[in-house]
């Protein structure tokens, strides 16, 4: 979403800035390729390194942003001490999480010092409520922007679906259930392969492909699992993709398995745009992402799942299809990654605005003023990591 979001934002109102704690990684090169700058901590994963304070301190003083915004728990951290140390003088938080397998003593630092940035972005409303009641966050303002999808980059596509039917040898009569997640507890492929197992022993015709970092035949838990159920015939295993909208045409059922943590899932969001109707764990603000389109079912029950895949995979074609356009036609109307952006855009725009009228000069109030009521704002520079 944050690269989404730094591609997408108007480059005549916003120069954005994106920096990795740690490595790059894959989405670095995805925004470098588009313009957008990204700089590296070099941290190590999970530790707070006073080198990467300085580090950041030092990008600060060059691009003097307008705004900070820190995406997710360690990053936020590190914004609250250059904030402290008054290199942000606009700072926003941004979590993607409901509960979390995180250090509860970095929660609780945050929980505690919530109220001294402009404002927590949360893309789920059971990650704010969670927040809020459980971890007694209490910042000045909350704001929910839920995650936006790029519906002309993901959308049907039968082409694409015969293509990698036939690439994985898997029959068009067959009915194929997908999964795109990591190889991570919170997706629970545990409960994945165990629904996996009683929905094969009823119907011969299941595929089941999963795509995900470390979802691979050389990950030894997965390949036992898989042996353990019997299911060696019926999986395929992608590992990681970087070309998902090529990916989930193939899919007749989209699910999401997860057992903690989702706040809005991106794979559901991008599952629906391209037509597929989706079955989700309660998870998260899985069940408001699919409203009516789409079938959700208790955590950590195999059972339920594969009733309700089995639900989707007993529906007629041409019915099972018809869920399909209606979960698309929600994504556009309501989570458009367009939309989403101008409501960023709109918050930097707030925020910068308000820090300005508090501490600028009479003159240099007065010409934000004006550029704000002409309809236009000066280019804001944003940093987001």
């Amino acid at each position: 979403m944050l690269t989404r979001l730094a591609t997408g934002s108007d480059r005549d109102r916003f120069a954005s800035l994106v920096v990795s704690m740690t490595a790059g990684g894959v989405m670095a090169g995805i925004l470098t390729r588009t313009g957008i700058r990204v700089e590296t901590l070099g941290m190590t994963r999970g530790l707070l390194d006073p080198r990467g304070i300085v580090r950041l301190v030092r990008i600060l003083r060059k691009w003097r942003p307008h705004v900070l915004q820190t995406w997710l728990y360690h990053a936020d951290l590190l914004g609250l001490c250059v904030r402290l140390l008054g290199h942000a003088p606009r700072l926003l938080w941004n979590i993607r999480c409901t509960e979390s397998v995180g250090s509860a003593a970095l929660r609780r630092i945050l929980s505690s010092c919530s109220a001294l940035l402009d404002g927590v972005v949360v893309n789920s409303i059971a990650g704010q409520q969670f927040h809020q009641q459980q971890l007694g966050y209490h910042p000045k303002r909350w704001e929910y922007i839920p995650n936006g999808f790029d519906t002309r980059e993901l959308r049907p596509d039968e082409d694409a679906r015969h293509r990698l039917r036939g690439e994985l040898g898997i029959a068009e009569a067959a009915t194929v259930i997908g999964m795109a997640a990591r190889h991570h507890p919170m997706k629970d492929h545990t409960n994945f392969l165990a629904a996996a197992a009683r929905l094969a022993e009823r119907r011969a015709d299941v595929v089941f492909v999963l795509a995900g970092s470390g979802v691979t035949s050389d990950n030894r838990a997965i390949a036992a699992a898989i042996g353990g159920h019997g299911l060696t015939r019926h999986m395929r295993l992608l590992g990681e993709r970087t070309d998902i909208g090529t990916v989930y045409p193939a899919f007749d059922i989209a699910t999401l398995s997860s057992a903690f943590g989702e706040g809005c899932p991106n794979a559901l969001g991008e599952a629906m745009a391209c037509g597929v109707p989706c079955v989700a764990t309660d998870s998260g603000d899985s069940a408001q992402l699919l409203g009516d389109t789409g079938l959700v079912v208790p955590r950590r029950d195999p059972a339920a799942l594969a009733a309700a895949w089995e639900r989707f995979a007993d529906m007629p074609p041409e019915e099972r299809r018809r869920y399909g356009r209606m979960a698309r036609e929600r994504i556009v109307r309501v989570y458009d990654i367009d939309v989403i952006i101008r409501r960023y855009e709109a918050l930097y725009e707030g925020v910068a605005a308000a820090n300005a009228r508090r501490c600028s000069s009479p003159s240099s109030l007065s010409d934000t003023l004006t550029a704000t009521e002409n309809g236009k704002f000066p280019r804001s520079q944003q940093c987001d990591f």
